[in-house]
């Protein structure tokens, strides 16, 4: 198949990118690099079934071109991490809305016209918001906090996306799958837009601080993204799945605490963990969310879903790519 892919130059979206390939697809992938890396795809420079162009989504005449001749669409392109969100939420908000409201403009129109493109939609976990739930189910509430704080535009936002994909299933019946990302990890990720895992092995590494928001008790899920891209590759091939929300990632929570002394004791048990407030870290208005667990039952049913990779895989994952960018060094 012919397949766009969004964003196809960050973290997931270039795992999603070597896979579609590996499959024998031809891949277009649009990036506009704000926060993906190319060299995440320089081990495909040059390949005959990959093409790259370097834009802003936000062009209506770019989408009406690159969808033009796509069987599939895997929409990545976003604003990513706590840390942007919190400095550039006026970014994050339009980043987030308005290329997804021409993306599905132009699929609802070739619809219409008879061409039906199955598309992919990348949405997150931070629309439960502060759901008070321990584990969240895809029917729950959306629980936001305060206009006042930055950390819930994005959310909110992403929101909005799937609201405008669920009105073209409602009115249309266009073939949309949304997945909610619960911490995804693994090679090429990085810490600098607030990413925990990542952060912490680089950290341990070079012998510095592994820097604990808060008291540390906050609970996450990991799931490598291998694994990930797996489910959403096998969602878009499954079409019982479309006009459903699913979400994507692991249902074991640990704390972020335990999440430091394991990178510690696998990377450098000599590296110190130190302690650091939110308001330091981001700003004094910024609310977190203390547990983030997913209810899997869905996704399990729709395709047999299940995380192979564990944390310590996952840890060890993340150090192998590292210690191997530092011996290559920059590109």
């Amino acid at each position: 198949m012919n397949i766009l892919v969004t964003g196809g130059s960050g973290f997931i979206g270039s795992h999603l990118t070597d896979s579609l390939i590996s499959e024998g697809h031809t891949v277009t992938v649009v990036d506009d690099l704000s926060t993906g890396n190319s060299s995440n795809l320089a081990h495909l420079a040059g390949h005959p079934r990959l093409r790259m162009i370097r834009a802003d989504f936000g062009n209506a005449q770019l989408v009406q071109d690159v969808c033009s001749d796509a069987d599939h669409v895997y929409h990545l392109a976003a604003a990513v991490g706590v840390a942007l969100i919190a400095k550039q939420p006026i970014q994050t908000i339009h980043r987030n809305i308005y290329p997804t409201q021409l993306l599905l403009d132009e699929l609802r129109r070739l619809h219409i016209l008879g061409k039906t493109v199955p598309l992919f939609i990348a949405s997150t976990s931070e629309v439960y918001g502060k759901n008070p739930k321990s584990i969240w189910n895809e029917n729950d509430d959306l629980v936001f906090g305060a206009t006042t704080k930055p950390r819930w535009s994005y959310g909110a936002s992403k929101a909005i996306d799937e609201f405008l994909a669920l009105a073209c299933v409602r009115e249309c019946d266009m073939p949309v799958v949304i997945g909610r990302f619960f911490n995804v990890v693994g090679p090429r990720q990085t810490g600098a837009y607030g990413m925990v895992l990542p952060r912490f092995v680089a950290a341990a590494m070079q012998g510095h601080p592994l820097i604990v928001h808060d008291d540390g008790k906050q609970e996450r899920c990991f799931a490598h993204v291998s694994d990930v891209v797996g489910a959403v590759t096998r969602l878009m091939n499954t079409p019982s799945a479309y006009g459903r929300i699913y979400n994507i990632g692991s249902d074991i929570p640990i704390s972020i605490l335990d999440v430091a002394h394991r990178v510690r004791s696998i990377v450098n048990p000599k590296a110190p963990i130190e302690f650091q407030s939110y308001a330091k870290a981001y700003d004094e208005d910024f609310e977190d969310i203390r547990r983030r667990v997913p209810d899997l039952s869905r996704i399990r049913q729709a395709i047999g879903y299940e995380p192979r990779l564990r944390l310590d895989d996952i840890i060890h994952s993340v150090w192998d790519s590292m210690k191997q960018a530092a011996s290559v060094g920059p590109r």
